[in-house]
């Protein structure tokens, strides 16, 4: 399971004034929220009718993400945010409100690989008809809509404008939460392979992407794994990435350039990269002790070279002075080494910057 929160939008529908949504959106987070802080989740109320989203009023197609205008920007970066999504929804003559399917339309990417369940209410069919309507939309959207439900029949839940008890809905609404999160968990890796900037990996089914500080707890994780034996071979426990706390991890986050590689929601590898004076320093290249010698890091080396700008002189990094694995793949890909070895027990290694066939000096 991953260690970041899980955000979920509890998307309210109704704009109706007296409507029964901001009841049951309010039971629905109240009666829920005790297993969210267990399963490490984030709830986000969401009123579609504050977000002011007008009938759709974009020129360009959804698919192609350009947005002229600020409320769809805005909408964008919400959703985009969110890892699933559960819709409190009325129906309106055997279907959803067009509130819903008009902020379904403005998107189409942010929606992908997402899971989305329904809590309806209403009186016949306690507003099944809205969610199976819906579910034909959010399909076509590549959200995957939940088996488990909550529908709620307004003459038998509501007394007075308000919801009666009900041990098995409060059951039913916990069961939902349990099945989203499970999903979304499941379809992170085709979610973040679907991010804009994402490239595919050295390994099959692999993607890179930048890292963000909201990755540090797996960067955490990947350091601790990989310095143990840099550790062992220079025969000191002074290394920095073994000791970082989550916070500190996250502040270098926030200030270099850091390439991931990801199969399966797991961190195979990194490396950072970020400019100094006329250098272009690269740094923290690891790869899971189980997946050395399959060429990531040396595809991570690369794809940090590639990100200094054309005015950079040299590449430089450090690696312990006894990690001759390392500096064996440092100079088989043009490296030159130090002399001597530094105080701190690590040696530098540099190359100078060639553009167009030239070495820049």
């Amino acid at each position: 399971m991953s260690t970041k929160l899980t955000r979920v939008l509890v998307l309210m529908c109704s704009t109706r004034p007296g409507a029964l949504g901001p009841v049951v959106a309010q039971w629905l987070t109240e009666t829920v929220a005790s297993r969210a802080a267990v399963l490490g989740v984030e709830l986000v109320p969401v009123a579609l009718g504050d977000l002011n989203l007008p009938f759709l009023d974009e020129e360009e197609h959804p698919s192609s993400g350009l947005y002229q205008q600020e409320h769809t920007r805005r909408w964008s970066a919400i959703v985009d945010a969110a890892d699933g999504f559960i819709v409190v929804t009325p129906e309106y003559n055997y279907g959803m409100p067009a509130t819903l399917k008009n902020a379904l339309d403005y998107l189409s990417r942010e929606w992908a690989w997402k899971p989305i369940g329904f809590v309806s209410y209403g009186n016949t069919s306690a507003g099944t008809r809205s969610v199976q309507h819906a579910k034909q939309v959010v399909t076509t959207l590549r959200l995957v809509p939940l088996g488990a439900t909550v529908a709620i029949r307004i003459g038998d839940a509501v007394r007075s404008g308000q919801l009666l008890p009900d041990a098995a809905r409060d059951s039913a609404g916990v069961g939902l939460l349990d099945e989203l999160v499970r999903v979304a968990h499941a379809l992170r890796p085709l979610r973040e392979r679907g991010r804009a900037g994402a490239l595919s990996g050295p390994l099959p089914g692999s993607y890179a992407r930048r890292l963000t500080p909201d990755d540090a707890p797996e960067v955490t994780v990947l350091q601790r794994c990989c310095w143990v034996d840099e550790a062992v071979v220079n025969d000191t426990l002074a290394i920095p990435a073994l000791h970082e706390s989550l916070e500190e991890v996250r502040d270098w986050l926030e200030t270099w350039d850091t390439t991931g590689i990801w199969l399966d929601g797991r961190l195979l590898g990194m490396v950072r990269a970020r400019r100094v004076g006329t250098d272009w320093h690269i740094g923290r290249l690891a790869v899971v002790p189980d997946l050395r010698g399959h060429g990531l890091g040396r595809w991570l080396l690369r794809t940090a070279e590639a990100g200094a700008g054309g005015d950079c002189r040299r590449i430089l990094l450090f690696t312990g002075a006894k990690s001759l694995r390392n500096i064996d793949l440092y100079h088989s890909e043009g490296y030159q080494s130090e002399p001597l070895a530094r105080p701190d027990g690590t040696t530098s290694l540099s190359k100078e910057m060639v553009v167009g066939g030239v070495v820049v000096l």
